[in-house]
């Protein structure tokens, strides 16, 4: 039996009638997973500060004139218990977890945690969704072999998903940190990968949202590692890089997706390390997970 949260603490601090996992279509899964991070720490923290921001998220989405919290539902799982344990563990825990509430029809929706919490739900959903496309935002590739003596590495999480997810699949959009031996593997590998530095240095008329939405299939699981935003806006994750990335230009990458009529079958967002009264950036994540729902079902 999985145990839901209530409006003290799920997401949208929703009432009951709109939260329980038997009359939601959305089911938000916290995975507090911890074990690799390589600089700024506390990814562990991120689901619960995640979850009390989004108390503040408006249910009124102006964009898509909806309350989709209100017509769908969203209920949220109590967080897992990943503390000390090792990451096949932990990742064989939350598969089943996902797998379970793909099999009930659920949309899921994982909270990490660092980037090796991704691999779980992706492979749950490929087992589902065999000719998916992975969308993956980033300020790093991910595809090191191994990191620091882990081949599950928060650093590695994109290298494991390729051990079972054909790469020339995956699309990369935000890059700006990566060694050679990843930038090979892109290369030789056909991932479709959109550097910052290509995007940035495009003309002003070119609308690379687009360019990146054509390499995607009809069916989009998303990887969302909030470095991917500039520092400027997103100070609150472990290795900021800079040359980043804003709101406006991220959302009019989930609408050409809905232009072209394709659709997010799932998500994760991974690697906030919340700072102590710095509001504004778990506000963020709260919202940006709250969009991409409206994206998927408005």
């Amino acid at each position: 039996m999985m145990k839901t949260l209530d409006i003290k603490s799920n997401f949208l601090a929703l009432d009951k009638k709109y939260s329980t996992l038997e009359h939601s279509a959305i089911v938000v899964v916290p995975a507090p997973f911890e074990n690799s991070t390589s600089y700024g720490k506390g990814t562990a923290n991120a689901p619960k500060a995640i979850l009390e921001a989004s108390a503040q998220v408006e249910f009124y989405d102006n964009e898509m004139n909806k309350e989709i919290c209100f017509e769908k539902g969203i209920a949220t799982l109590a967080p897992l218990n990943m503390k000390k344990k090792r990451a096949e563990t932990a990742l064989k825990e939350l598969d089943k977890i996902v797998s379970t509430l793909i099999d009930q029809k659920k949309f899921v929706v994982t909270l990490g945690g660092e980037h090796t919490i991704s691999i779980a739900p992706i492979k749950a959903y490929h087992r589902k969704y065999p000719n998916m496309s992975l969308l993956h935002f980033d300020a790093h590739a991910d595809l090191r072999k191994e990191y620091q003596g882990s081949q599950f590495s928060h650093a590695s999480a994109m290298a494991r998903v390729c051990d079972f997810f054909p790469p020339e699949r995956m699309v990369q959009v935000g890059i700006r940190a990566l060694s050679k031996d990843e930038a090979d593997f892109i290369r030789s590998r056909g991932v479709k990968t959109h550097y910052a530095t290509t995007i940035h240095r495009a003309p002003s008329t070119t609308n690379w949202q687009e360019n990146v939405v054509r390499h995607l299939g009809e069916q989009i699981y998303i990887s969302f590692d909030v470095d991917y935003f500039d520092p400027a806006m997103m100070p609150a994750t472990g290795t900021p890089e800079p040359d980043g990335f804003f709101w406006n230009e991220t959302m009019n990458i989930f609408r050409a997706i809905r232009a072209a009529k394709k659709r997010i079958i799932g998500f994760d967002v991974v690697e906030l390390s919340p700072i102590p009264k710095m509001h504004h950036c778990d506000l963020t994540v709260a919202r940006l997970v709250y969009k991409l729902i409206n994206y998927t079902f408005a």
